[in-house]
C-alpha cells in the first residue's frame, strides 16, 4: 500500500493542501479549514511547498515537481494540454478544445478542466471564457483573479494569448 503524504502552503489567498504519494504529487487545492496536520510531510511535500512559495513571491515561472496525475484518458489529455499554456497567457476554453484536437468537446474540455486535481502548477486558472470573463474556477473567481494578476496579466482585448 503507497504511503500518502500531506504538506500545507500559505499563500496571499489562503492555505493550500498538496497531497501526494511516493509517485509524485497528487493534487493541490486551495482549503477552508485550517487544521493543519504536519505528520505525514516529506522532501517531496517540502520541495513543492517551496515552489508554490516561490511562485507567490513572482520568482517562479515554471514547476518541476513530479506528478502523479490520476484521470480518465480524456483528463489526462486535457491537463496535459493545460501544462503548455505559458505563464501569463490566457486561452479560452473553445482554444482548449481545438488544442486537444476536438474543438467540438468544448463542454467535455471544461469540465476535465474543472476537476484538475492540481492547481496552479496545471494551470486551469489561465482557462477563461470565449469573451474574456472569469469562469469556472473551484478554488473562487476571486482566486482565479488573484493568480492571473499575479503573473501579471492584464485584463481587457489582448487577454488571450
Amino acid at each position: 500500500m503507497e504511503k500518502t503524504y500531506i504538506g500545507y502552503c500559505k499563500s496571499p489567498v489562503g492555505m493550500i493542501e498538496i497531497t501526494g504519494s511516493d509517485a509524485g504529487i497528487t493534487s493541490i487545492y486551495f482549503i477552508d479549514d485550517h487544521k493543519i496536520d504536519f505528520k505525514n510531510s516529506s522532501p517531496m511535500m517540502d520541495d513543492a511547498v517551496r515552489q508554490l512559495k516561490e511562485y507567490f513571491e513572482g520568482t517562479r515561472k515554471e514547476f518541476d515537481m513530479k506528478l502523479d496525475l490520476q484521470g480518465t484518458e480524456f483528463q489526462l489529455q486535457v491537463w496535459q494540454e493545460l501544462m503548455k499554456i505559458p505563464y501569463g497567457k490566457t486561452i479560452s476554453y473553445l482554444q482548449l478544445a481545438k488544442r486537444i484536437g476536438n474543438p467540438k468537446s468544448i463542454r467535455a474540455a471544461a469540465t476535465a478542466n474543472g476537476k484538475n486535481p492540481i492547481s496552479i502548477v496545471v494551470p486551469c486558472h489561465r482557462v477563461i471564457g470565449a469573451d474574456g470573463k472569469l469562469v469556472g474556477y473551484s478554488g473562487g473567481l476571486s482566486r482565479k483573479e488573484f493568480l492571473l494578476k499575479l503573473e501579471n496579466k492584464l485584463f481587457g482585448k489582448d487577454l488571450f494569448s
